[in-house]
């Protein structure tokens, strides 16, 4: 892992640290979600999916952009955890 890298990791995590657990009631909404809308490995499927599509979009349309870099970053970083909660993937050897 590169320098840059580990620094970005560690801010994500820092900002991980930060933030307050789910509710009981945020907990039951997830779980009646999962349950009666979708799979866990669809949502995760479509998860990657949309992720891959959108930064590639947005990398192929706005090559110099960088206002929004970090968030587009920690987004995807994000959306790549909730993917490998619901249906590990990269984690598998």
């Amino acid at each position: 892992m590169k320098i840059n890298d580990k620094n970005k990791y560690n801010s994500i995590m820092e900002t991980a640290d930060n933030t307050n657990a789910l509710s009981k009631e945020t907990e039951k909404k997830l779980i009646d979600f999962f349950n009666r809308s979708v799979d866990p490995k669809v949502m995760a499927k479509s998860i990657r999916q949309l992720n891959y599509i959108i930064a590639l979009g947005l990398m192929r349309e706005h090559e110099t952009l960088q206002n929004n870099i970090i968030n587009l970053e920690n987004s995807f970083y994000w959306l790549n955890e909730l993917a490998e909660v619901l249906n590990p993937y990269l984690d598998v050897e």
